[in-house]
């Protein structure tokens, strides 16, 4: 019988790994400075300092890179909501707080460098940009009510394991905006903020993973209730679901790569699926996620893909 733990039972047996994890993630971490990944020799004033305002054929981006930058960015500039989860799920003390604080830091410098490359290369309206960053953040980020009923006990887990499938999803998002953009200033900044979602994916994935051995039913819970209701960061946003359709539509990220290059990876690295730990309640759990699984992969992936292929046949024969 596996033993049920409080969440600060949790945090504190939990707190050696976290602190090797941090160590680990510092020693591995590249410190790099926004302002040098922006080509500032494209800037010029806009009409309140004399110059010209934004027109739409001062960009160089297609409408996907658009909706891929913008949605990427509005999803960084929404951290202050993210952080409050983050602090409130996990700890401010020792390794915890040392390392909500140092996640927030880096994750802030995706914010400043996106938006530095978008206005000083005017690839997007940036009065339509203030305007979505100003609701979005007001708005700000909440876990789904199912989620935050779900256990008593359930904070951290759910945190963690959300944030295990999140990064990568991010990472995987802003690999293939740089594809989309078409332009090598811009590909070395995202793989740049790429690179940074990986540490902060293999973190958390860490701490998920422990969590799984110190209190597997509880753990799977939470892993089974994230998998089966994940929404992306930026849900809510203004135009997130046009802009969703667009980059789902031509590959920036779809129901194909969240299967099989985000959940899986993650699901295979915890063995979810040979582990023998689990009492009744995460062998039900497990279940759930299993039949889960095996409906995105044969019916809603197939579903999708067949809508987008015609959608783009469409497309192409009007063009």
């Amino acid at each position: 019988m596996t033993r049920e733990l409080t969440q600060h039972q949790i945090l504190t047996e939990l707190e050696p790994v976290a602190e090797t994890a941090l160590n680990r993630h510092l020693s591995m971490a590249k410190d790099w400075h926004p302002h040098d990944y922006v080509p500032w020799d494209e800037g010029r004033n806009f009409a309140m300092l004399g110059g010209v305002d934004w027109e739409p054929e001062q960009s160089r981006l297609s409408e996907v890179a658009k909706a891929a930058l913008i949605t990427n960015l509005l999803t960084e500039d929404n951290l202050p909501s993210y952080h409050r989860e983050i602090a409130d799920n996990f700890s401010r003390d020792g390794a915890w707080g040392t390392w909500v604080g140092r996640w927030t830091a880096e994750e802030n410098r995706h914010s400043v460098v996106l938006r530095d490359y978008l206005v000083v290369t005017r690839g997007v309206d940036p009065v339509a940009l203030e305007n979505d960053r100003m609701a979005h953040m007001t708005h700000g980020f909440a876990a789904p009510v199912d989620a935050a009923t779900a256990a008593e006990h359930a904070g951290f887990l759910y945190s963690v394991a959300y944030v295990s499938f999140q990064e990568l999803a991010t990472r995987i998002s802003h690999r293939n905006t740089a594809a989309a953009c078409a332009d090598p200033i811009a590909e070395r900044m995202l793989g740049r903020v790429a690179a940074d979602e990986n540490l902060h994916m293999i973190f958390y994935r860490t701490l998920c993973g422990a969590a799984l051995d110190l209190v597997p039913d509880q753990a799977m819970a939470a892993i089974d209730l994230i998998v089966e209701n994940f929404r992306m960061p930026g849900t809510g946003m203004p135009n997130f679901r046009r802009h969703g359709v667009l980059m789902a539509k031509y590959g920036i990220y779809d129901l194909r790569q969240h299967l099989e290059e985000v959940l899986m990876p993650v699901i295979r690295q915890w063995n979810i699926f040979g582990r023998n730990d689990f009492t009744a309640s995460g062998e039900q759990a497990r279940e759930r996620l299993a039949r889960f699984l095996a409906d995105l992969e044969q019916v809603r992936i197939p579903r999708f893909e067949e809508q987008r292929d015609r959608a783009l046949a469409r497309a192409a024969a009007r063009a």
